[in-house]
């Protein structure tokens, strides 16, 4: 065990106090792991859209003061009782949603929704009792997604972690426990495209190029990138992009568009951008007969999605996928080897790097648009 086993840690974290103001390197306190827990040391984390969200606030109930983080690699620094599937020293990837292995979900071939562990944007505190496990001056501070990695130190349920080769660069293979599994695991494991067939993706950011890339991967003939910001397109190209749709350029509803260019629609669609908008058209863009639309972005809570029952009569399919289909601890070990193996590709998904200190660059970086994944590291 290591020397600060059952220990309070103090370390630092970035800490938001309010909505929408920069993070502040501050020094907490990380109580011990409880039972079923797990507390790590992170190395390397990076920064996902959905971290911006629920830091500006806009769409759900404030919680603050908060950790935000939920893509991260890191290093078991002690377990809590009764895990015994995690030791110290193991090399790690904590993930925003779980696998309890006992629920229906998880004894699912079909489902990764655990039951007990699934994502849950309102809990600031851990399972085990109630409470969080950061503080500061005896305030406490709230736990986000049950992962909170924007901290040197941090504790998550054991069922959230995923236990990985530890010869894989964690600061690469960091960006698979969120964005790039969840597009491409929406692509390769629920859209299932056919060699040489048509896919629409809606949304170009990273979870959307990693949608792409699951295309590319499968070997897609025609895959056809759309997004308002133009300056994502070459960046696309990359990812497999053969063709580019900006709803802008045209008068016409994008799925119309997209219909007159593959003779009636495409065969898959991948939609993440969140827009309900967004969401019906790419539903309506796929092919009457076979084609299957996927959702992935997550909407306002306001939202309502309408469409023509025709639409599913002529045999459209429209389905929805959570973390693309993948059980945190059962399919990213398997993931990080593919990685291992060249099979996949993680390093052009990365286009910037800063220190812990500096951290508000990574929201600067995206809230510009110029990143797709900016990676923290956390011992610089």
């Amino acid at each position: 065990m290591s020397s600060t086993a059952g220990q309070v840690i103090k370390c630092k974290a970035a800490v938001a106090w309010e909505a929408g103001k920069p993070l502040v390197i501050e020094e907490v306190e990380l109580a011990p792991p409880q039972a079923n827990e797990v507390r790590m040391k992170i190395l390397f984390t990076a920064l996902c859209h959905t971290d911006v969200y629920f830091w500006e606030a806009k769409g759900q109930t404030p919680m603050f003061p908060r950790i935000f983080g939920h893509e991260a690699g890191g290093i078991v620094e002690s377990v809590g009782e009764g895990v015994t599937e995690l030791k110290p020293g193991d090399h790690v990837l904590p993930i925003f949603t779980g696998e309890c292995g006992k629920c229906s979900h998880c004894n699912s071939e079909e489902s990764n929704l655990c039951d007990t562990l699934r994502i849950n944007t309102e809990r600031g505190v851990l399972l085990d009792d109630g409470k969080t496990r950061f503080s500061k001056n005896g305030q406490p501070i709230y736990h986000f997604l049950g992962t909170s990695t924007f901290s040197e130190y941090t504790i998550a349920h054991a069922g959230c972690v995923a236990k990985i080769n530890p010869s894989a660069p964690l600061d690469k293979v960091c960006v698979l426990s969120c964005g790039v599994s969840t597009g491409m695991g929406a692509t390769l494991n629920v859209a299932k495209p056919k060699k040489g067939q048509s896919v629409a993706v809606f949304g170009l950011g990273a979870v959307g190029l990693a949608a792409c890339e699951g295309a590319r991967m499968a070997g897609a003939g025609k895959i056809i990138g759309v997004d308002l910001n133009p300056d994502r397109f070459n960046e696309a190209k990359k990812f497999g992009v053969t063709d580019f749709v900006n709803p802008k350029d045209h008068k016409k509803p994008v799925q119309e568009v997209i219909a007159e260019m593959t003779n009636g629609g495409v065969d898959r669609a991948v939609e993440c951008t969140g827009s309900f908008q967004a969401m019906i058209s790419a539903f309506e863009c796929v092919h009457d007969g076979w084609g299957v639309a996927v959702l992935v972005g997550v909407p306002n809570k306001d939202d309502a999605f309408k469409t023509h029952p025709l639409n599913f009569l002529n045999e459209r399919t429209l389905k929805g996928t959570f973390f693309g289909n993948y059980k945190p601890r059962t399919d990213i070990p398997s993931q990080v080897e593919k990685y291992m193996k060249k099979e996949l590709e993680l390093e052009k998904f990365i286009t910037h790097s800063v220190p812990f200190s500096e951290i508000n660059k990574a929201f600067d970086y995206m809230l510009k648009g110029e990143s797709i994944r900016c990676v923290i590291r956390m011992d610089a």
